[in-house]
């Protein structure tokens, strides 16, 4: 566990690219495979089912450390992290144990889940008790699953394939479903990541392939031709806002994976039904998508999938789903990955044409004679319900990640929408920055200039979008206008506007303006406008989506 926490601080303590990578190369050098395991498994992102409650640890850390319940609100509030505000309030003491991170996650991390507080409470103790401040951080970012290091699993990845002298591709291939929520990280899954020769092409079990991910185009129509060559050269369709999923069906079972590498078969039992259709040895990708008498509807009917933990028969039949199929990555058990584009997806047209069920379809291809005409043709992804046009390499092999050596898509969205809005409470951020004002609530009017009476109504939160600058900018005035405090969020006279973009937008009862926007985020700081001038309900309604294509 010592030399786990020592590896946290040398990476939290750098932001070379270079500089991690040697700590990780060092750290998997000296451990033992199962340490290693378990190491991997967290830097790539995998994250434990949260092992106690966040309540119960603040209860327990705040007695231990002997202050009173105002006094760990108002530090964790000035730290913005629950792990290190516990670590910072817990008496200091020597790291008194040599047990290993395997040790830990066997013996004290994972048996701690679901049992009874009486037991509970004395098992914290004790092995806070065994560590170090910094022992501590880590200890108890492990148990509340916000363990986070800046590391991303391409670098583990690259990590990895340096460490076995195994090209990186088919690292990634093997990391598939390594970090599931279900996943349980051995020695011996380690071993057969770094093992000098492992089987390769298809995959094994139920477990689908790498990801081939699309780069953002950004580039004026009239480059098209120079950048891209004819549009002949090109499969374009549109890009859906679903959810990406493969659909694996093997040893007559049927799985369906998320892009995220997370096992969603239990939250859509009709595609898995219909993944039945499929002969063994079969794997697509698409897109999951609400699809209601042949059109796609908007991504927030899908969250209402997402969200929840039962599916009752009424969801089931209120919120039918299909999978927008767009390649086929496997075929009578022979990986297809290295195929051209074109004849993957002439294959997945006359596979899906055959099965004939109505929950899985391919997805349109679309067949302009020029790049003009494509543009013209995307000025209407709103209306559709879309997010703009895809652009797929007619002669590319299906590649890991976003590469471009074998194969090359693009994404082409349309602009998001924009609002200007205004800033009306302010709350602190997390990590570096935790002593800053870096999330905010906007607003809009609920009338037109000239109405007596009325009122900013808040829509949206967001955080990114502006320099460090321009946040201690935007802190100093926060702390300067702040007009009341509830707990940790500070409302604000409203004196400063933001551009606000997002990429989707739907109605919802759950908020008071009545509308949900996806993904928002501040594009600019409209210094430049008054606060009387920002947007109105009216502005945001006329974004609402009214219609969508068939699909």
């Amino acid at each position: 566990m010592k030399a786990f926490v020592d590896l946290y601080v040398a990476l939290e303590s750098t932001t070379s690219s270079l500089g991690k990578r040697a700590a990780m190369l060092d750290y998997l050098r000296r451990a033992s495979a199962a340490d290693a395991a378990w190491a991997v498994y967290f830097l790539a992102g995998g994250k434990p089912r949260q092992l106690v409650p966040g309540k119960l640890l603040k209860e327990y850390a705040r007695e231990a450390a002997g202050v009173p319940e105002w006094l760990f609100d108002e530090s964790y509030q000035a730290v913005g992290d629950l792990a290190e505000t516990i670590a910072l309030l817990l008496p200091e003491q020597p790291h008194a144990d040599d047990a290993s991170l395997a040790a830990w996650m066997e013996h004290s991390l994972l048996p701690l889940r679901g049992m009874a507080p009486e037991q509970l409470k004395p098992r914290l103790l004790e092995a806070w008790g065994r560590l170090d401040a910094r022992g501590r951080l880590v200890f108890t970012k492990l148990i509340t699953g916000s363990f986070r290091v800046g590391v991303s699993r391409l670098l583990v990845t690259r990590v990895l394939a340096e460490l076995a002298g195994v090209d990186a591709k088919e690292i990634a291939q093997r990391m598939v479903g390594y970090t599931d929520l279900n996943a349980r990280p051995s020695a011996q899954a380690y071993q057969s990541l770094i093992a000098a020769e492992a089987p390769s092409g298809l995959q094994q079990g139920g477990m689908p392939y790498p990801f081939f991910l699309a780069h953002a185009l950004q580039a004026d129509i009239a480059d098209f031709d120079r950048l891209l060559g004819p549009p002949s050269n090109w499969l374009v369709e549109w890009k859906w806002d679903g959810i990406r999923a493969q659909l694996v069906r093997r040893a007559g079972d049927t799985w369906l994976w998320s892009r995220g590498e997370e096992l969603v078969s239990d939250r859509f039992p009709e595609l898995v039904e219909a993944g039945a259709a499929l002969p063994d040895g079969t794997v697509i990708d698409g897109e999951i998508v609400v699809c209601r008498e042949g059109r796609v509807q908007p991504f927030a009917q899908l969250q209402q999938r997402i969200g929840r933990k039962t599916l009752t028969p009424r969801i089931l039949r209120d919120v039918p789903v299909a999978l927008l199929a767009y390649d086929l990555l496997e075929w009578e058990g022979e990986d297809w990955r290295p195929r051209p584009q074109r004849e993957r997806r002439a294959a997945l047209d006359a596979l899906l044409a055959r099965t004939a069920v109505d929950a899985l379809r391919s997805s349109p291809l679309l067949e302009e004679p020029g790049w003009e005409d494509y543009a013209r043709l995307r000025e209407g992804s709103r209306e559709r319900g879309v997010e703009g046009m895809m652009l797929k390499q007619a002669g590319g092999s299906y590649g890991v990640g976003r590469s471009k050596d074998v194969g090359l898509w693009w994404k082409w969205k349309v602009d998001p929408y924009s609002v200007d809005a205004v800033l009306i409470y302010a709350q602190k951020g997390h990590g570096r920055r935790a002593s800053l004002y870096t999330d905010y609530t906007f607003a809009v009017w609920d009338a037109p200039p000239g109405v007596a009476g009325r009122r900013l109504i808040p829509f949206a939160k967001a955080y990114s979008g502006l320099t460090d600058e321009e946040i201690r900018k935007v802190d100093a005035i926060v702390r300067k206008t702040t007009q009341e405090t509830f707990g940790p969020v500070r409302s604000v006279t409203p004196t400063m506007v933001f551009e606000l973009g997002f990429e989707g937008i739907a109605r919802s009862t759950r908020h008071k303006s009545g509308i949900a926007v996806r993904f928002p985020r501040m594009l600019r700081w409209r210094q430049d406008k008054p606060v009387e001038e920002a947007d109105t309900l009216e502005t945001l309604s006329a974004l609402l989506p009214t219609a969508t294509e068939q699909a």
